[in-house]
């Protein structure tokens, strides 16, 4: 069973860039069925999908975060990042990763099926 885990600061400061790393365990990141994506929620709202990287290292991102998101990765480690540029504190939330296990995107939260249990990051003005 695939295992995903999150980890980074907690606390950022507006304008900076938010980083974040997931580890995987259970399975390999060059899989090719499998979608590797980050999720996040903030306060009092809902899930919101924010991007993907493919078996190949190819991406894609949410329309409305694309031109400040970055997910990366690092084979050797097994790892794959989000960078989040220009952060204010509404980006202030409980950040995902979270994998598919399916040879299709998808950017709906229920399609995912492993998570990590999320890491609170706050931004600070």
């Amino acid at each position: 069973q695939v295992q995903v885990q999150e980890s980074g600061p907690g606390l950022v400061k507006a304008s900076q860039t938010l980083s974040l790393t997931c580890t995987v365990s259970g399975g390999s990141i060059t899989t090719s069925y499998y979608r590797w994506s980050w999720i996040r929620q903030p306060p009092g709202k809902g899930l919101e999908w924010m991007g993907v990287i493919r078996y190949d290292g190819s991406t894609a991102y949410s329309p409305s975060l694309k031109s400040r998101t970055s997910i990366s990765r690092d084979t050797s480690k097994n790892q794959f990042s989000l960078q989040l540029s220009s952060v204010t504190p509404e980006d202030t939330a409980v950040y995902y990763c979270a994998v598919r296990t399916n040879v299709k995107d998808s950017n709906g939260v229920s399609d995912y099926t492993y998570w990590g249990q999320g890491t609170q990051v706050t931004v600070s003005s």
